[in-house]
């Protein structure tokens, strides 16, 4: 991949745009840039109607017929004949507010995330669906297909502030027994709740015959504990502190850390879930590579 398509992907970059659209959109064409060739070609589709054209659609769909009667741009959708259902699922548990070496927190690049994956699967022609999370299922929207439905999921994201406690495992849960059809299930967490129940929870996605994303977002110094000397930590979910020489416990920290994480990664392999760690430094090129790794083997 090119410096400059690296660049574009960074979130530090992305962070630094206005909006979220505006995001979303850099995300895709950096990432599109970066693999020399589009992702969409190939797929399946069949005319569906006309829109009105917006600046950054593909110029290639324009019907020129209907200009030429009307003097107004309009573009051919098309819906895919397999009409994917996609769903984003975001947790926003105040574990996610969680920022130090990277130059976002977790939320916000877990929204950076969304916005790029929302956008690309709809130049996929995918519906696609976005929910909220932290004790509960804060916002739910159903899966469509429209640029306006595009607006309003990134205007969703645009605003996330990180709330209450983490309760991944009751949330997923709640959520595997709201959506009803089938689809792909793409779940953008910190997942620092009780490992077992998260597994048994995305377990319920793939009984109900659902492909399953976990996105494992975690800041670098939360996997290397890269903190100086006498440090007093926050819990953000619970506000308890507790002052720590950082040098006498990294050790049996990491070891901990990298556990979790093992074994979280093995129990989402055993149940073919796709697991993707991701450090809120992490270029978004790698996420985007995995959600279309599983997107292949679904067609």
């Amino acid at each position: 991949m090119s410096e400059s398509a690296l660049k574009i992907l960074t979130p530090k970059f992305i962070s630094q745009l206005s909006t979220m659209e505006l995001r979303a959109r850099l995300i895709v064409e950096g990432f599109l840039v970066g693999m020399h060739r589009s992702p969409y070609h190939g797929f399946s589709v069949e005319f569906a109607e006309h829109r009105q054209y917006f600046p950054g659609d593909d110029i290639s769909n324009i019907d020129w017929k209907v200009y030429g009667r009307s003097d107004r741009l309009y573009i051919k959708q098309y819906e895919e004949e397999t009409n994917l259902k996609a769903y984003i699922l975001v947790d926003a548990s105040r574990s996610m507010g969680f920022k130090r070496d990277g130059a976002v927190t977790k939320l916000e690049y877990a929204a950076y995330l969304a916005a790029g994956l929302i956008y690309l699967m709809m130049k996929q022609q995918d519906a696609t669906g976005l929910a909220i999370y932290d004790e509960t299922v804060r916002r739910f929207f159903e899966p469509h297909l429209t640029y306006s439905y595009m607006k309003l999921l990134l205007t969703e994201l645009s605003g996330l502030q990180p709330d209450s406690k983490t309760s991944t495992a009751t949330a997923l849960s709640s959520l595997a027994e709201r959506i009803k059809r089938r689809g792909l299930i793409i779940v953008i967490s910190d997942f620092l709740d009780d490992t077992k129940s998260v597994i048994t929870a995305l377990k319920h996605f793939r009984h109900r015959k659902n492909e399953v994303i976990a996105f494992h977002i975690l800041d670098d110094a939360e996997i290397n504990l890269d903190f100086p000397g006498d440090t007093l930590f926050t819990d953000l979910e619970t506000g308890e502190r507790i002052s720590t020489q950082v040098s006498a416990l990294k050790t049996a920290y990491k070891k901990s850390v990298d556990g979790f994480i093992h074994d979280l990664k093995i129990k989402c392999f055993e149940n073919d879930i796709d697991y993707a760690l991701l450090s809120t430094s992490t270029p978004f090129d790698k996420a985007l590579t995995a959600y279309l790794t599983r997107r292949k083997k679904i067609f």
